[in-house]
């Protein structure tokens, strides 16, 4: 479970994120959209134990963030792919589950590139990967790591949208398998909608929750819901929110 209370964080007088709360429970699927400049990363890098807060706090498992990050219970997932280019895609996989002193699993880590729809690219190094492959080699890392929170900044920001799409199908999928709380950072309305089981909209100045809905849509969720009503009637309230500054009940 991870615990924001009264989370703030300022830097030189600016203040990034006030008076935060939020309970995430262990298992759950939370997407975080907001405006540029919001504190949406901020809010996470905290969750993270990367920030430290001015004020508030923030707990994992009721344990500081730095402390469940250490011992490899916390994976993250940067908007950029920060691969090592001299190793291979298996081997970047198996990298941060070494760093962490947990055992090598190089058949864990083959399973789950081939799951991302990587089979045969087991070899590649990154120069040898599109953008969208490159992306699913850094989700696979931060899964095998055997983290049970993955934190994710905009990690298909730089991704076409049909490539976007297919990614979030196959999170999403993945997620249904692995049970891993996930907290998810995007610009997008429409990703945070199809993505999360509940989405928390941030506004700014300074960055805070304005509204938190619960997504509610049919499972397994693939391309096809986007077209439905009740998909486009959550996005329409979301956007609501983050546009007129106050929460409107989803129909």
């Amino acid at each position: 479970m991870i615990e924001l209370e009264d989370l703030t964080v300022r830097y030189d007088g600016f203040t990034a994120v006030a008076d935060v709360d939020l309970r995430i429970d262990r298992g759950e699927f939370v997407t975080v959209v907001g405006p540029s400049g919001c504190g949406k990363t901020t809010a996470l890098r905290a969750i993270a134990g990367l920030q430290e807060p001015t004020s508030g706090r923030v707990r994992i498992d009721d344990r500081p963030p730095s402390r469940a990050r250490e011992r490899g219970d916390v994976g993250f997932v940067f908007q950029r792919h920060t691969l090592l280019p001299w190793k291979t895609a298996l081997e970047n996989v198996a990298f941060l589950r070494r760093m962490a002193g947990k055992p090598p699993d190089r058949e864990g880590a083959g399973a789950l590139l081939r799951s991302l729809g990587l089979e045969g690219f087991e070899d590649a190094r990154p120069s040898a990967l599109s953008g969208g492959m490159r992306q699913r080699v850094a989700i696979a890392r931060a899964i095998h790591l055997g983290a049970d929170v993955l934190l994710m900044d905009e990690p298909f920001g730089e991704l076409d949208e049909i490539t976007r799409d297919e990614l979030g199908v196959e999170l999403r999928s993945l997620w249904r398998r692995e049970r891993k709380t996930i907290v998810f950072v995007t610009h997008s309305v429409p990703e945070a909608v199809f993505l999360g089981d509940r989405c928390v909209v941030m506004g700014d100045d300074p960055g805070r929750i304005e509204a938190t809905f619960d997504v509610n849509l049919p499972e397994p969720r693939d391309t096809e819901v986007f077209g439905s009503r009740a998909f486009q009637r959550r996005v329409a309230a979301v956007r609501r929110t983050l546009h007129d500054g106050y929460e409107r009940e989803v129909p």
